[in-house]
């Protein structure tokens, strides 16, 4: 491991990581508007999202588009790239110290579940701190631009009536998904990484196959978890006379994924599964080939 000029741990897996992680999130926001529009729709024990207003990821994105301005695309684009700049960056930058940290303890011998434990305890850990900014993002991408909500208004609407728990809505889905994206993610793309060095060598063709086959596990493993994520994110419970005054849905993650498959059934938790597999690929061959030339340069 190269050491920085302070004597501590390399701080560049952590600088490179959020800086791939925001240009990907730019260069893939529409999507995962259309994403989070999808997931949210359908519900019947929902009135205000009981009705199915897109049928599947293009004509959402063209609805937007036309209804709402191209702009709406990207509501909440600066949450988002908030939470990458803190989520990106202590995810990959814990996983690649911590794995380097176990590797010079295990002499270089690298194991598909070293690279497991690595990758859920970055993922959980840093999803749990960007909670707050993930609850901005999917607030900001259900309203749009057409009631006029920045980040400053959005955070201020959430902690008003809300409180500070309003922040971290859906924590334990969020974690949960993360743990789940991250554990299939960067051992997958590792291990396709070092089994096509031989073919193809370190290079962009590398980067570019090994975080495609990275996007299609992950995108299967996690959009469950990511549908009763953006559910419970998008509900509120307002305060009033500092009573809680409860207007929810779902009293959890177990009871969303109850009330789900009650009323809408199994594939309901794929909702947004094409555009979720369609960002996944764009975002992940950006971040890994940005990051591994990050890497190169310096």
């Amino acid at each position: 491991m190269v050491k920085s000029g302070m004597g501590d741990r390399d701080w560049r897996p952590f600088v490179y990581g959020g800086l791939a992680s925001c240009i990907a999130e730019f260069g893939t926001f529409p999507i995962d508007t259309t994403k989070t529009r999808l997931q949210i729709q359908g519900q019947k024990i929902d009135k205000k999202h009981s009705t199915l207003r897109y049928n599947g990821m293009v004509d959402c994105f063209l609805k937007i588009a036309k209804q709402e301005g191209f702009p709406s695309l990207y509501s909440g684009i600066w949450p988002a790239v908030l939470r990458q700049a803190t989520y990106g960056t202590i995810k990959f930058g814990t996983y690649y110290s911590l794995k380097s940290i176990i590797l010079e303890h295990n002499k270089g011998k690298e194991s598909v579940s070293i690279n497991i434990i690595c990758a859920v305890i970055a993922g959980a850990f840093s999803s749990a701190i960007a909670n707050p900014t993930d609850v901005l993002k999917v607030r900001m991408q259900v309203r749009g631009t057409t009631r006029n909500v920045g980040l400053v208004n959005c955070f201020k609407d959430v902690y008003t009536h809300e409180g500070i728990s309003g922040l971290w809505r859906g924590v334990n889905p969020t974690a949960q998904r993360a743990a789940v994206i991250a554990a299939v993610e960067l051992p997958v793309y590792d291990c396709c990484k070092s089994y096509l060095m031989n073919v193809l060598g370190d290079n962009a063709s590398n980067h570019f196959l090994s975080s495609l086959f990275a996007s299609v596990g992950s995108a299967i493993a996690s959009t469950p978890i990511d549908v009763v994520r953006t559910r419970l994110m998008n509900q509120r419970k307002l305060k009033k006379a500092g009573v809680a005054v409860s207007y929810r849905i779902y009293e959890g993650t177990l009871d969303c994924f109850v009330q789900t498959f009650k009323h809408e059934g199994f594939w309901a938790f794929y909702k947004g599964f094409v555009p979720t597999l369609f960002r996944m690929g764009p975002w992940n061959i950006i971040f890994f080939v940005t990051y591994e030339q990050l890497k190169a340069i310096y």
